[in-house]
């Protein structure tokens, strides 16, 4: 493979056109101003806005974001017809990127025009844009697909007419990344302006092919946010840009740490959501769980990261289930300033990993509600929970039946109640009442996250018969649980209030 990279590339988006493309998109001219000023502070070079021709919605858009004052250049697509070329004209577009199909399946199927009548159409189009003083980009559509003699006729021949820059689309991403720099190496013989790339993704490898056109010399790669497009998608913006940035060293205009907070906004307004193990951008892309991961990441962030998720706008995220590590969890209680005893952090990573066994994903708000409750504990417990079971239903009366250990005594007690939770608790008053009167002041429950195996959160108020009162708070995906756990905390605060 050729290598002669050059020492800056220049970033084309066209998310606002081929990502636009992407099946069941629309974006408003309001939308499209938004995302258009994300690109110009992200640093992009040239922004193709749209094909103005398509209608007058499109026209409109051109004319609102030309008043805006960018930096970026504003791209407008055109076909070779004179007819495309004057609206993209008159809807203001500093720079017309002009395309036709040269493949042997594009001149026979879809376009039924014989090479001669392409090759005239190409030429006379860059020349008609050139001739209003508009920078030219041209487009051998399907160009990897087309003969390597014809491709280089047609590149030359718009060269000779004063192109701009040429660009070779991989249009059904059926090239390799051997095969794409043969193909630039060869057109940078003959071809003396930039050459850009357009690479598809319909192999997984739109990002693979701009690297091996650029490591050949390619000067331009146009790209989308978030690897938005037709189909399986464009070569995604991010994972260039950061490819160059990282491993050859190649300077791009664009700011790194805006890359997250565009791909946030591109997939909220086009509703796109990105997979959460998605390159750079994606939610997990600095996630942590495995123990040992997290233990390294702690030391050296290097051990398990490639990049430091500042550079790209994102965050570490330490994520707690089965596989977590005492380090991760001494992390996150760092993080959220709650202090535990030896005995206390056990305990939450126990209920961290018995959680994560049941396919349970703890969240941050988990996480802290669950700490809080254990460090919300008495440090003694006189009243222990040995065990429970309830029974409800529409024709069944709910009842609840609680084994404690009160002082090293074992009772039972069963109780009925509105409800299962109004049952245990009923069931706790009449087995603790020997020691102390215990009355319900208030009571709260809910739910942290959402789903049907959402931890819920309880928390209680309970009084003696002397005006002592005391707080408890459980959580547990078992509500009934996590009602019996808070209410025996604060039955415990109070006795020791009453020693």
């Amino acid at each position: 493979m050729t290598y002669n990279p050059p020492s800056d590339v220049m970033i084309y988006d066209t998310t606002l056109r081929d990502g636009e493309q992407t099946p069941g998109v629309t974006i408003t001219t309001d939308e499209k101003i938004t995302i258009a000023e994300k690109l110009d502070k992200l640093g992009v070079d040239v922004i193709e806005l749209g094909f103005p021709a398509a209608s007058i919605g499109e026209q409109k858009t051109f004319k609102e974001v030309t008043k805006l004052g960018l930096t970026s250049q504003i791209s407008g697509l055109a076909r070779t017809v004179k007819k495309d070329i004057d609206i993209a004209i008159d809807s203001d577009a500093d720079y017309i990127h002009t395309f036709i199909g040269t493949s042997p399946l594009h001149r026979d199927y879809k376009l039924k025009m014989s090479k001669e009548e392409i090759l005239d159409k190409a030429v006379t189009s860059v020349e008609y844009i050139k001739d209003h003083g508009i920078t030219a980009e041209f487009s051998c559509e399907d160009a990897t697909r087309t003969e390597l003699d014809y491709r280089l006729e047609v590149y030359g021949a718009v060269q000779e007419a004063k192109v701009d820059k040429i660009n070779v689309p991989d249009t059904v991403g059926v090239t390799y990344p051997v095969k794409m720099n043969e193909l630039i190496s060869n057109l940078m013989e003959e071809i003396h302006v930039p050459i850009s790339v357009h690479c598809h993704n319909d192999f997984g490898l739109a990002v693979a092919n701009s690297l091996a056109a650029i490591e050949a010399g390619a000067q331009q790669a146009q790209c989308t946010i978030n690897g938005l497009g037709e189909r399986a998608g464009n070569a995604s913006l991010e994972e260039i840009v950061m490819s160059l940035h990282k491993f050859y060293g190649i300077h791009t205009n664009i700011n790194a740490k805006l890359l997250v907070n565009t791909s946030e906004t591109v997939s909220r307004i086009t509703g796109v959501k990105m997979p959460p193990n998605k390159a750079i951008v994606g939610d997990n892309a600095f996630a942590h769980e495995a123990g040992i991961h997290v233990q390294g990441v702690l030391a050296n962030s290097q051990t398990y990261e490639a990049m430091s998720p500042e550079e790209v706008g994102h965050k570490r995220k330490i994520v707690l289930g089965k596989l977590t590590g005492a380090n991760a969890v001494k992390a996150k209680l760092d993080e959220y300033h709650i202090n535990l005893n030896d005995e206390q952090f056990n305990e939450l990573v126990n209920k961290i990993k018995s959680l994560g066994d049941t396919g349970k994903n703890i969240t941050d708000i988990d996480f802290r509600s669950i700490a809080e409750a254990i460090q919300g504990k008495p440090t003694e417990e006189r009243i222990k929970l040995l065990g429970m079971s309830v029974m409800t239903g529409d024709s069944t009366l709910p009842t609840a039946t609680v084994k404690l250990d009160i002082d090293g005594e074992i009772k039972y007690r069963a109780e009925t109640g509105v409800g299962p939770v109004d049952a245990v608790i009923k069931a706790i008053q009449s087995l603790v009442k020997e020691v102390v009167n215990i009355e319900l002041v208030e009571y709260h429950v809910e739910g942290i996250t959402g789903g049907t195996n959402a931890l819920g959160e309880v928390f209680v108020i309970t009084a003696d018969e002397d005006g002592n009162k005391a707080t408890g708070r459980s959580t547990s995906e078992d509500i009934v649980k996590a009602s019996i756990d808070a209410v025996l905390s604060s039955t415990n605060k109070l006795l020791m209030l009453r020693e």
